[in-house]
C-alpha cells in the first residue's frame, strides 16, 4: 500500500480513546502534525496537571472527560468523527489485573459502545488496539503469525487477556456492515496487535521495574538468556496504527469499498526479538544507577511466586484500588510474558500497510533511558525497603524499649537494649538524641529542598525526619547535581 504521508488524514476528525496514555498521546500529538483538522482524545484521567495534558493542550487537542463504560460519553465524544482509534483499555499490568469486573466493563463493554455509537453515528473506519495476549496463553510461540488461532478463552491465565480476545472478535466481526444513517456507506475495522511497548511515557510496565529496582526488591530474572520476546518503540507503533486508519480508506483508487485493511489484523513490533532483561531492563537500570538482578529465576519457580502474589492480593480485594497498597512483585501473565519466548513476524504489516520501523531498538532504547534519567530527576528519590525497614523498626525498638513497660514480647526488646546501651538512662538519652538528629536533619531538608527541589519539598522533609542520613545523602546528592 502505497500512499502520501498523509493520506486520509488531513481535514479529517479523529477520536483517541484513552489518549492521555503513552501511545494515546504519542498518536494525538502525530495526527495533529499531519494536518487533522480536530483531534480528540476520550479519556478518564483526573489529573488535569500533568505535561501530557498541557502538550496536547498546546498542540490543539480537545481533551474530554469520559468513560468509554458510559454510552452518553462516548457518543458525546464521537459525535461527527471521520474515525476512531480505540486505545482505551483496562487490566493490563499490576493490581488492575486483578478486578476483573472493572476489566469485563471496560475492554469489553466499553467497546460495545464505541462500536454502537461508530454505527449510529456514520463513521467509516475504527482501529483496536489489541495485543499478543489473543493468541498468548504461556506457550512458546516462534516467528508466529496472523494465522495463529486465538487463544481459548476458558484457559487463558488473566481476565486482561480474555477481554481482550472477545473484544477484538467482536471489532472484526463488526468489519463492512452498513452505516445506519447514511445510506450506501460502510463501517470498516481492523486490530493492531503490538508486541510490549517501551518509550516515552511508557509507565505499565517499565514503571514497575524500575519502582521494584529503587525499592532494592529486584533481584531475579526470570527465564534464561535464550528466551526472546518482541518489543515495540512507541513512535513505531504510532505509526502501525496511523498506516492501519489509511489501510481503511475504500476510495483509493483501484481499491474502491475494498480496504486492504478491513476485518485484518496485524502484528507489529521493532521486528527483532530480543532478551528483555538484556536489552531493556539491564541498561534502563544500570542508566538511572539501580542494581540489575544477579539471579536467575526459572519459569517454574516464578509461576509458584506470582500464584502466592495473586493469592495474597486477593485477599486484599477490597483495598486493590488503594494507592497505598504496593503493586505485586510478579502475576502468572507477568511471568509468562518474559519467561517465554514470544515473537510474531511483522511482513502482513509490512506487505500490506507498508510498515518498515521508523526507530531502531538501539535509538528507542535510549530515548526510553533518558525519559526515565529525566522522571527521576523530577520525582523524590530515597533509599531501598531496607534503609526504610533499619530506620523506621530501629527508632520504634528503641522507644518501646525506653517508655514501654517490658511485658510479653517487649521483653525481650528491652533486654536486648539493656545489653547494648547497659541503663534505661541511657536508652533514653539515645533516643531522644536521635530524634532531635532526625528532627534537625528534617528541617535542613526542608531549607534545602525548598532551594533545589521545591515542587517536592513536602516529600522531602517528612522522609528526612523518618530516615535521618539515609534520605538526606540524596538530598544533598541532587543539590550537588543541580549545582554542577
Amino acid at each position: 500500500m502505497h500512499l502520501s504521508e498523509n493520506e486520509g488524514i488531513e481535514g479529517r476528525t479523529f477520536v483517541v480513546t484513552g489518549g492521555l496514555g503513552a501511545v494515546g498521546s504519542a498518536l494525538c500529538l502525530e495526527l495533529t502534525r499531519r494536518g487533522a483538522r480536530e483531534v480528540r482524545s476520550l479519556d478518564l484521567s483526573p489529573d488535569s496537571s500533568s505535561p501530557v495534558h498541557s502538550s496536547l493542550r498546546q498542540a490543539g487537542v480537545l481533551l474530554i472527560h469520559g468513560d468509554v463504560r458510559t454510552k452518553k460519553d462516548v457518543d458525546r465524544a464521537l459525535r461527527g468523527v471521520d474515525c476512531v482509534f480505540h486505545l482505551a483499555s483496562y487490566g493490563g499490568s499490576g493490581k488492575d489485573m486483578l478486578r476483573a469486573g472493572g476489566v469485563d466493563e471496560t475492554n469489553i463493554t466499553g467497546t460495545c459502545n464505541v462500536l454502537d455509537s461508530c454505527r449510529e453515528s456514520g463513521i467509516r473506519r475504527l482501529v483496536y488496539l489489541s495485543s499478543y495476549n489473543v493468541v498468548f496463553g504461556g506457550k512458546e510461540i516462534l516467528n508466529g503469525n496472523e494465522t495463529n488461532p486465538y487463544y481459548p478463552i476458558e484457559s487463558n491465565p488473566d481476565p486482561f487477556g480474555r477481554c481482550e480476545c472477545i473484544a477484538e472478535q467482536l471489532v472484526l466481526k463488526s468489519n463492512g456492515r452498513p452505516g445506519k444513517n447514511q445510506s450506501g456507506t460502510h463501517f470498516y475495522t481492523c486490530a493492531v496487535r503490538p508486541a510490549l511497548v517501551y518509550g516515552r511515557g511508557e509507565l505499565k510496565h517499565l514503571q514497575r521495574l524500575v519502582s521494584l529496582a529503587k525499592l532494592g526488591l529486584l533481584h531475579f530474572k526470570v527465564g534464561g538468556e535464550n528466551v526472546k520476546t518482541d518489543w515495540i518503540y512507541v513512535d513505531n507503533l504510532v505509526l502501525a496504527l496511523l498506516l492501519a486508519s489509511m489501510g481503511l480508506l475504500d476510495d483509493i483508487p483501484g481499491r474502491e469499498d475494498q480496504p486492504v485493511a478491513a476485518g485484518q489484523a496485524y502484528f507489529v513490533s521493532d521486528g527483532s526479538p530480543v532478551n528483555t532483561f538484556q536489552f531493556i531492563v539491564n541498561p534502563l537500570l544500570r542508566g538511572l544507577g539501580y542494581s540489575i538482578p544477579k539471579f536467575s529465576m526459572d519459569l517454574k519457580h516464578a509461576l509458584i511466586i506470582s500464584r502466592i502474589c495473586w493469592f495474597m492480593y486477593m485477599l486484599l480485594f477490597p483495598w486493590l484500588g488503594k494507592k497505598w497498597l504496593p503493586q505485586p512483585l510478579i502475576l502468572p501473565s507477568e511471568a509468562y510474558k518474559i519467561g517465554v519466548t514470544l515473537h510474531f513476524s511483522i511482513l502482513k504489516a509490512r506487505q500490506e500497510l507498508g510498515y518498515v520501523p521508523l526507530v531502531s531498538p538501539r535509538d528507542g532504547l535510549t530515548a526510553t533511558v533518558s525519559y526515565f534519567q529525566e522522571k527521576k530527576r523530577r520525582e523524590l528519590d530515597g533509599p531501598t525497603i531496607y534503609a526504610w525497614l533499619f530506620a523506621t523498626l530501629g527508632m520504634l525498638a528503641m522507644f518501646c524499649a525506653a517508655f514501654l513497660p517490658p511485658i510479653g514480647p517487649l521483653s525481650f526488646n528491652y533486654q536486648l537494649h539493656l545489653f547494648v546501651f547497659r541503663s534505661l538512662r541511657v536508652i533514653r538519652l539515645v533516643f531522644i538524641v536521635a530524634s532531635m538528629f532526625h528532627v534537625g536533619e528534617g528541617i535542613y531538608a526542608y531549607c534545602l529542598a525548598r532551594r533545589v527541589d521545591p515542587k517536592n519539598t513536602k516529600g522531602w522533609t517528612w522522609q528526612t525526619v523518618m530516615l535521618g542520613f539515609f534520605s538526606l545523602r540524596y538530598l544533598l546528592k541532587r543539590a550537588r547535581s543541580k549545582t554542577e
